[in-house]
C-alpha cells in the first residue's frame, strides 16, 4: 500500500521540500516531471498547483495534500484538516489576501466599491467579503500578475501577499484584509478512515510540525557554578524547563535548553554575566512537543 501525496508546485515547491528534507524525507524532482522520487516506499508524490490540491485531495485522487486554507475555503472542499503548517514563500509565516486600489483611487473604503470591478484569483472569497459588507461589485477571475491590472483594466484587486512588497511596486494600497492563511496538511475523508494511511498521515504531521518548530529555534548549552544557578535560571528564556545536570566537577551543572534564535545574540552576554561558561549554540533538526 502506498500513500498518495500532493504537493505545491510553483512559488512554494522549494520551500515545501526544504521542509520535507528537514522533516526527514528527501524528494528529488527530475527536469519537468510532475511525479518525484522520495525516498519512502511506502510514499508517492505529486506535484499540483497549491489551487488544485484540495480538489484532488476531495476527489479521492490524492490521499493526502499540502495546501493553503485560503484554496481550501475557496473551492469549498470537504477534507480533514490534519494540521496547520505556517510557513510561505519565505519561510516560517503566513499570507494575507487583501484588498487594494490604486494609490491615486478615490475609492477609501470597502462600501465605495458598489458597482466597481474587481480582478483576483480568489472569486468565492471576495464574494463572501463583498456579501459581508453589503456591496454588490462586478468580481471577475485574474489568471496571474493580478496587481498590474488596476486601474487599466479595474477598479480593484484581491491579491495574496506575504509581505506587501509586490502591492508597493505596483502603487497599490490595502484596503482591507479578506483572510489570514496558513498552509495544511489535508486528508481524504475515505482514505482517513483507512488505519494504515491514518497512522501514515499522523506520522507525517508530527515529523513535519517538529521540522517547522525547529525553524526559528536553537538549543544553547552551557556550564554554571551551582551558586550562580539562580542568576542563570532567571535570565534564561526556556521553550520548558531547561534540563540540569550535576558535572564531575563538584559544584559545577551543566544546563540546556531550547530557545528563539532572534535572542541568542541578546542572551549570551547576559549568561555569561549571570556566571554561565562554556555556552555552546548548536543547531535543531525538529523540537516535537
Amino acid at each position: 500500500m502506498k500513500l498518495k501525496l500532493g504537493l505545491p508546485s510553483g512559488s512554494l515547491q522549494q520551500t515545501t521540500l526544504e521542509m520535507f528534507r528537514r522533516a526527514g524525507y528527501n524528494i528529488s524532482i527530475g527536469e519537468r516531471s510532475y511525479f518525484p522520487s522520495v525516498d519512502d516506499e511506502e510514499m508517492e508524490v505529486v506535484l499540483f498547483r497549491a489551487q488544485e490540491i484540495s480538489v484532488f485531495v476531495e476527489q479521492g485522487v490524492l490521499d493526502a495534500g499540502v495546501t493553503g486554507k485560503d484554496w481550501i475555503e475557496e473551492n469549498g472542499s470537504k477534507v480533514v484538516e490534519v494540521a496547520e503548517l505556517r510557513y510561505a514563500k519565505r519561510g516560517p509565516g503566513q499570507v494575507k489576501w487583501v484588498l487594494a486600489v490604486p494609490n491615486n483611487s478615490k475609492i477609501s473604503s470597502v462600501e465605495q466599491l458598489a458597482g466597481k470591478r474587481i480582478a483576483t484569483e480568489a472569486v468565492r472569497l471576495t464574494e463572501k467579503f463583498l456579501r459581508q459588507h453589503g456591496v454588490k461589485a462586478e468580481v471577475e477571475f485574474s489568471w496571474g500578475a493580478t496587481e498590474v491590472k488596476a486601474p487599466s483594466c479595474v477598479d480593484a484587486i484581491v491579491d495574496v501577499t506575504e509581505t506587501g512588497s509586490s502591492l508597493k511596486a505596483n502603487n497599490l494600497r490595502v484596503l482591507a484584509t479578506i483572510m489570514e492563511s496558513t498552509n495544511r496538511l489535508i486528508a481524504n475523508r475515505e482514505a482517513w478512515k483507512n488505519r494504515w494511511k491514518r497512522t501514515k498521515i499522523q506520522n507525517l504531521a508530527v515529523l513535519l510540525q517538529g521540522a517547522l518548530n525547529a525553524l526559528t529555534r536553537v538549543g544553547l548549552k552551557m556550564n554554571v557554578p551551582e551558586e550562580r544557578l539562580p542568576a542563570v535560571l532567571k535570565a534564561l528564556p526556556a521553550l520548558r524547563n531547561p534540563t540540569i545536570s550535576h558535572l564531575a566537577q563538584e559544584g559545577w551543572v551543566a544546563v540546556e535548553t531550547i530557545v528563539e534564535e532572534h535572542v541568542v545574540r541578546r542572551l549570551i552576554p547576559a549568561l555569561m554575566k549571570a556566571g554561565a561558561e562554556g555556552i555552546v549554540e548548536y543547531p535543531l533538526s525538529k523540537v516535537i512537543y
